[in-house]
Parts: structure tokens; sequence; C-alpha cells
């Protein structure tokens, strides 16, 4: 099952873009005995609509348009669903013997997800009810997704 990570914003050169890469490139090594992974990051430009209404619907456009069509919608929302770590990789498991072939995170910008996201998403995932950076949120998003993969591989990274 691969995974896709569309994101509104860039992340610059540096400390966040490398923590970021580093557990990208994680993902990428471990998942693989599992049939998870690579991990696909489409990065797209804020929206540069007036209103936050139409920002948020230009956006969800442009990162459904990076989504593979009928495959799962995980939308990253501070109001979604809280998962413990080993939740979160039952769930990656589920999706993956359910036979979806993509997995897809999005992430919006800084007004959130439009309409259409919402409505079609499979599940709205709460990283933290606090409000992060989306730098942070990407991070936090993919070291989640490597400790799922350790979980699953019964690594001991993740300890409990």
């Amino acid at each position: 099952m691969n995974l896709n990570l569309s994101v509104i914003g860039k992340l610059k050169k540096g400390p966040e873009r490398d923590l970021f890469d580093i557990y990208r490139d994680r993902i990428s090594k471990v998942g693989g005995s599992l049939h998870i992974g690579p991990l696909i990051l489409n990065e797209m430009n804020e929206s540069q609509a007036s209103k936050p209404a139409q920002r948020m619907d230009e956006e969800a456009e442009m990162l459904l348009a990076k989504v593979t069509a009928g495959e799962p919608v995980i939308a990253l929302d501070e109001r979604g669903k809280s998962l413990t770590s080993t939740a979160f990789s039952d769930y990656l498991l589920k999706q993956r013997d359910d036979g979806a072939r993509t997995l897809n995170f999005v992430i919006g910008g800084p007004d959130g997800h439009g309409s259409r996201i919402k409505n079609e998403a499979a599940m709205k995932l709460s990283l933290s009810q606090m409000t992060l950076t989306h730098g942070f949120a990407r991070i936090l998003l993919v070291e989640q997704i490597y400790r799922a993969l350790t979980i699953l591989l019964d690594h001991p990274y993740h300890r409990q």
C-alpha cells in the first residue's frame, strides 16, 4: 500500500525539512517488508483567494487532485479522531489488508479543510488538540507512520 501525503504549503530547507526527510526515509526502509510505503509528498502553494471559505475550497480541490481516485483519504484535523500509536498501526494494517492500494493523507492550509475534503474523508485524524504548525504536523505524522510500522514489525523503537 502506497502512502501519499498532500499538503498546502512548502517546508523550506532546514531542520524541519531534514527531520521530515529522516522519517520518510525510515518509512521506505522498514515499510517494504509490510508492503506499506513509500511515502510520496505533494506540496502545493496556498490559495490567494481573498475569502477564507474560497481559499479552503480552492485548496481542497488542489489536494484532491493529488489523491488516488477511489482510495481512502485521511484528513488531518484538530477536531478529528485521536488514536493511540497502536490503534493507528492497526488502522494502517486494516487499510492494507482491506485492499487499499494508496492511503492518502491531506493537510489543509491555515484556514483548514474545504467542505469537499470534510465530506469525502474516510477519517478525520487529530494529531493533537493543540494547534501545531504545519511543519510540526507533517513531522509528527511521518514519525507516527514510522512508529506504526515498527509496532507492526515488533521492533523495539516503540516500547510500551
